[in-house]
């Protein structure tokens, strides 16, 4: 009986550890040439213009080559947690991955799909910086 008690003592100790688990939303390295973006299908090859973005209520990945195909792909799939979300891009001239809306976007960049934008991590003196929201409205067409 002692045996029992200890081995439900574990099992129970195990399912109260699962449940505490936390969900892990830093950036992950991704497998180019192998992932493929969510949206349009391609394989993402172009380090420097890739994104993935995370449900924080439960941890999923998705993975972009361009953040114009992230940005449709919110709108197109009429996904609610989008304000919620963690985005993470790549310097464009490191591929390190940042903040999506902490990052400085330019305009003017041959991008995977043509979208024109890519993020830096640092501002960019030489250029006209511009926000991840302005980067949203323009890439749905929206007014500015």
């Amino acid at each position: 009986m002692k045996k029992f008690s200890l081995l439900l003592l574990f099992v129970i100790s195990i399912f109260f550890s699962a449940c505490d688990s936390t969900i892990d939303t830093g950036a992950k390295e991704v497998k180019y040439d192998r992932e493929v973006c969510e949206r349009c299908k391609m394989i993402l090859s172009e380090r420097n213009y890739a994104v993935q973005l995370i449900n924080p209520s439960n941890g999923k990945r998705y993975y972009y080559d361009d953040i114009g195909c992230a940005i449709l792909w919110f709108d197109e799939e009429h996904i609610e947690w989008e304000k919620d979300a963690i985005i993470y891009v790549a310097d464009v001239q490191t591929g390190e991955w940042i903040n999506a809306y902490e990052a400085f976007w330019t305009y003017g960049a041959v991008t995977p799909m043509d979208f024109g934008f890519s993020a830096n991590k640092y501002k960019q003196e030489d250029k006209e910086n511009f926000s991840y929201n302005y980067v949203r409205d323009r890439v749905l067409g929206k007014p500015q």
